[in-house]
């Protein structure tokens, strides 16, 4: 069943790609040459930019693990799972921000 679904996951991981790349390339834009003010919009682009690239690599990642065996999706899928649970811990961004520095 799952491998019925590879075809949707491929169109919806274009069409976000492509969707990624506008918004990145806006903020970039706005950066440099302010032209989106301080409003919603531009809010809506950051967060699009924030919560789209880990959208991106599951859907693209679903993909790929439609074509393995299930023991494969599961490991994929709790992992997905994992981080997206500790998104909502405020310190975790933090933490993995000083482990760069």
């Amino acid at each position: 069943m799952f491998k019925r679904c590879e075809k949707v996951f491929d169109i919806m991981g274009e069409i976000l790609a492509v969707l990624l790349v506008v918004v990145y390339a806006l903020l970039i834009i706005d950066a440099n040459f302010p032209f989106l003010g301080n409003g919603t919009f531009l809010n809506i682009l950051k967060i699009i930019q924030q919560y789209g690239a880990l959208l991106l690599v599951a859907i693209v990642g679903l993909e790929a693990m439609s074509k393995r065996n299930i023991v494969f999706v599961i490991i994929f899928c709790v992992l997905l799972a994992l981080i997206v649970i500790f998104m909502f811990f405020p310190d975790t961004y933090n933490n993995m921000i000083n482990l760069v520095k």
